[in-house]
């Protein structure tokens, strides 16, 4: 068993990770890659502020986009407004969309980055407090480049209790078990290339 096991570990020595275990012979070269528990309770709690932080951040960028739109909208109006008028109080009229855009712009531009950071500050604190949060990212964070994108919608699909791709390329996945109410068991796995 132990010479089947280096043989097929040597097969493919470029996919094993530096901690890994084989399982056994009979599961044909699924290597895992990490074990640990969640806590079911806390998982419960924290889905909803995962869902409510990354909402939040999405509402925010919705928000700024919309009001460049209507600056933009506004600024292209004065022009056809501004030629196809008569009149002294067009003049004003134009004055004062102009010193509006140029305002509305200036204090976005400045503002723009508190806004984004101060709507992300909240989903970073929710993640900062999160142990279950930090296991899965402890686990993941070498088998992707941007962790950070990604990993609220893998914790997310892990509580939703769902068979989770990492990294189709490479076949990692993350196994979540809920047999246990009391500690669920996520097993984040590879299976080998050629193992038999």
């Amino acid at each position: 068993m132990t010479s089947s096991v280096e043989k097929t570990a040597g097969n493919a020595h470029s996919f094993v990770p530096r901690y890994g275990q084989m399982l056994s012979p009979e599961l044909k070269g699924i290597l895992v890659l990490d074990e640990f528990t969640l806590d079911p309770e806390a998982a419960r709690k924290e889905q909803h502020g995962f869902r409510a932080g990354m909402a939040a951040v999405a509402t925010t960028m919705r928000r700024i986009a919309a009001a460049r739109v209507v600056i933009a909208i506004v600024a292209i109006a004065n022009l056809p407004l501004f030629l196809l008028s008569s009149g002294w109080w067009i003049y004003a009229v134009s004055l004062t969309l102009v010193v509006g855009v140029h305002a509305a712009v200036t204090w976005l531009n400045r503002h723009e980055p508190r806004l984004k950071q101060q709507s992300a500050l909240e989903l970073h604190l929710h993640r900062e407090r999160s142990a279950n949060y930090r296991k899965v990212r402890d686990a993941v964070k070498y088998m992707i480049d941007t962790p950070s994108r990604m990993n609220e919608h893998l914790y997310l699909e892990l509580l939703a209790a769902k068979r989770v791709a990492l990294n189709l390329a490479h076949g990692t996945v993350a196994l979540l078990d809920t047999t246990d109410d009391s500690a669920w068991k996520v097993r984040i796995v590879r299976e080998l290339p050629g193992a038999s």
